[in-house]
């Protein structure tokens, strides 16, 4: 029997979640991407809050093509976690491979100053 796509995601995403854990001295890069856009969110999983978010919907963030627009989200992600305070975060994908418009987001953040 052959899943779907949807179910063979979030047996990836359950996978990943079982390792990777959002804790105030390391929260949790947690990256969504839908077919327009991509959002990324710094979660505290202990707490239960989110520490930041940013979006490809937010003003100021370049929407020429999805890869610039996952670039721009990932050096907005890291300026703003800079800012509250946040350093390391372990990094989520979401069941998505590493890969295109995720990897983008990812190195983006490295270079901006996120470690992870």
């Amino acid at each position: 029997m052959a899943l779907s796509k949807l179910e063979r995601r979030t047996r990836i995403k359950h996978r990943i979640r079982k390792i990777v854990n959002g804790t105030a001295s390391k929260p949790r890069l947690s990256v969504y991407r839908s077919n327009k856009e991509i959002y990324a969110q710094i979660v505290d999983d202990v707490a239960g809050t989110t520490l930041v978010a940013v979006s490809s919907r937010d003003k100021g963030i370049d929407t020429n093509s999805k890869a610039d627009a996952a670039l721009a989200v990932g050096k907005a992600i890291a300026e703003k976690a800079t800012k509250a305070g946040v350093e390391t975060v372990a990094f989520d994908r979401n069941g998505y491979l590493y890969h295109g418009r995720v990897k983008a987001l990812a190195e983006a953040a490295r270079e901006a100053g996120l470690k992870f």
